[in-house]
């Protein structure tokens, strides 16, 4: 059974950090990425990235701020969150497709159940 669990979600105060994980189970994936929605929005692209570590893409809105990494030995993905603001509060979800890298939601066959960051001002 295929599965990816995020963890590490919470509240922080403007400023402050969080780390997200993303525990994969059941095959390994070329590409993990994140992606995040907030009230009343549309769920948006994080980052993202490859198989190697080489490729990885990070939304203008959070370039500088965020950073994306993977371990493969563990199937794991993380997303460090840094400077977090209040308009980066919203539902955080792990996707991952099985081959190839694209940074567009229709191209993840699997997702996470989300998880809640919430930036207080």
């Amino acid at each position: 059974q295929v599965q990816l669990v995020e963890s590490g979600g919470g509240l922080v105060q403007a400023g402050g950090s969080l780390r997200l994980s993303c525990a994969a189970s059941g095959r390994t994936f070329s590409t993990m990425g994140w992606f995040r929605q907030a009230p009343g929005k549309e769920r948006e692209f994080v980052a993202g990235i490859g198989w190697s570590g080489a490729s990885t893409n990070v939304a203008d809105s959070v370039k500088g701020r965020f950073t994306i990494s993977r371990d493969n030995a563990k199937n794991t993905g993380y997303l460090q969150m840094d400077s977090l603001k209040p308009e980066d509060t919203a539902v955080y979800y792990c996707a991952a497709m099985r081959y190839g890298i694209s940074w567009s939601a229709r191209s993840y066959g699997y997702w996470g159940q989300g998880t809640q960051v919430t930036v207080s001002s």
